[in-house]
């Protein structure tokens, strides 16, 4: 890639993403507005993160389903407020096969009304529960402005939904797969996120509560990368979701639904980027180890080859994603910049020297340059090396975004110091007792959100710093996607 092709993320952060996606092939721009074709590298990312979900969720009793993609908008009509939510970002059918439709069809924004319609059909018993049911789908929601995985008209994305039989099992139950969004990030994306309550005007529509893991991006502004929400008893009143308990009582379920999309696949570009490209976080990507062979000489390829089959070998029995950029068209400075722009953790390279001593050279990723290479490293320990190095990687990115985030949540006792905070993409953690008409106010005069009111409160309670009402709670406010 030509120097200077991609903008600096300090002159044009924005810029710089969407050129990084684009010409590190993750992405490409649908026929229709607001979409995106998903290619093979970046759905290759996406499958990491799927695989490191399904896992989690599977280990905690939940199952896979898929329901219709096409809902009666009779269903979303059964909740007042979910409609009203949803209703700008519809996309609706009115006509198929040639012929108006009696009833227009939604294509599907979210699946609470399509999977509680089922429900009620599928719980009389206090026996039938919980249930435990996660989807993995495309959801439509017609968006205005869009940019390629932060929001766009059709993305990916799990969706779970699940029916208890009582109150406290909901809560515990929003609150673990908050905490398994958590774990996913930290431990697999390396993204430290804050676990959080989202304020009325930012609940989910229909849910009692909204919960939310917020990250913060590399130009500081909040995105939300997953949701958990309690939804009470909303949607079972909505569409007549009741059991027999084992007092023979006829009550409604209580119901959850929290959801992580293709978003994360930006918040993982958008944290550990840099200048030169993507930085891929080593437990989800695609590869994890490139080795670049080097010859000058059609009579050192036979060797040198034959040595790059040995090391892949060995990475790949040790369990690691490895491939090999064998093609002759390119230098190898060439492929030195194609594959740091891709963002793979680990480069190896294997010239005639490395051949002779029958040794290789690793650089890390998230180490450009000479800092981050380290010569005759031996054969015999290359997956042990490779695997010691993905995860100090791991480690070094999730310390590096730590504390770029902990650096830019500033305390902020006053409004003057808030507009100044915000105006500069930091975060503002303030004292907040505000009222909804007074959140909206601060959004309208500096396009801040309240992000979340994070879980891990002190124990003691403030004045609000905005409407000097007592018995306020931290809240994070700042700029976000």
């Amino acid at each position: 890639m030509a120097e200077g092709k991609i903008p600096s993320r300090s002159d044009d952060y924005s810029g710089w993403y969407l050129r990084t996606i684009q010409e590190a092939k993750m992405v490409d721009y649908g026929p229709v507005k607001g979409t995106m074709v998903i290619r093979p590298y970046g759905y290759a990312l996406w499958e990491n993160v799927q695989q490191a979900l399904d896992t989690r969720f599977k280990a905690t009793g939940h199952v896979n389903a898929y329901f219709p993609l096409f809902i009666p908008y009779s269903f979303l009509q059964k909740e007042a407020e979910h409609v009203e939510g949803f209703s700008p970002e519809l996309a609706l059918v009115t006509h198929a096969g040639g012929e108006e439709l009696a009833e227009p069809v939604v294509v599907r924004p979210t699946s609470e009304t399509i999977i509680n319609h089922y429900y009620s059909q599928w719980v009389q018993s206090w026996r039938d529960l919980p249930i435990l049911i996660n989807q993995w789908a495309n959801v439509v929601r017609w968006e205005l402005r869009t940019r390629p995985f932060l929001r766009t008209s059709e993305f990916l994305w799990q969706e779970g939904h699940t029916a208890h039989a009582a109150f406290e099992e909901a809560e515990e139950e929003t609150l673990k797969m908050l905490g398994v969004y958590a774990d996913f990030a930290v431990n697999e994306a390396a993204i430290p996120v804050i676990q959080g309550r989202k304020s009325e005007n930012e609940r989910f529509a229909g849910a009692d509560n909204t919960y939310t893991i917020e990250a913060m991006m590399g130009d500081g502004k909040g995105l939300q990368s997953g949701t958990s929400h309690n939804l009470g008893q909303n949607f079972a009143k909505a569409f007549d979701i009741q059991f027999l308990d084992q007092d023979n009582e006829r009550k409604y379920v209580w119901q959850t639904s929290w959801g992580l999309s293709t978003r994360m696949v930006g918040a993982i570009i958008m944290t550990h980027g840099d200048d030169n490209g993507l930085v891929m976080p080593p437990r989800l990507a695609p590869h994890q180890v490139v080795i670049v062979p080097i010859w000058r000489k059609e009579s050192e390829r036979e060797a040198v080859l034959a040595l790059t089959d040995e090391v892949e070998a060995k990475l790949r029995d040790a369990g690691i994603r490895v491939t090999s950029d064998r093609d002759d068209s390119h230098t190898a400075g060439w492929k030195f910049n194609e594959w740091e722009l891709k963002g793979v953790p680990i480069r190896i390279e294997i010239g005639p020297r490395d051949v002779a001593k029958n040794a290789v050279v690793f650089a890390r990723r998230d180490r450009p340059g000479r800092e981050g290479k380290e010569f005759g490293i031996a054969v015999d320990s290359v997956a042990a090396t490779a695997q010691q190095w993905l995860d100090d990687i791991h480690d070094s990115l999730l310390a590096r975004a730590t504390a770029f985030r902990d650096e830019n949540i500033i305390d902020v006792d006053d409004y003057e110091q808030f507009k100044a905070v915000i105006a500069n993409n930091q975060w503002a953690r303030v004292w907040w007792a505000g009222s909804n008409a007074q959140e909206q106010q601060i959004k309208e005069e500096t396009s801040a959100t309240l992000r979340c009111f994070p879980l891990d409160q002190p124990d003691e309670r403030g004045i609000c710093f905005f409407s000097g009402n007592p018995n306020a709670e931290i809240a994070l406010f700042g700029k976000g996607y």
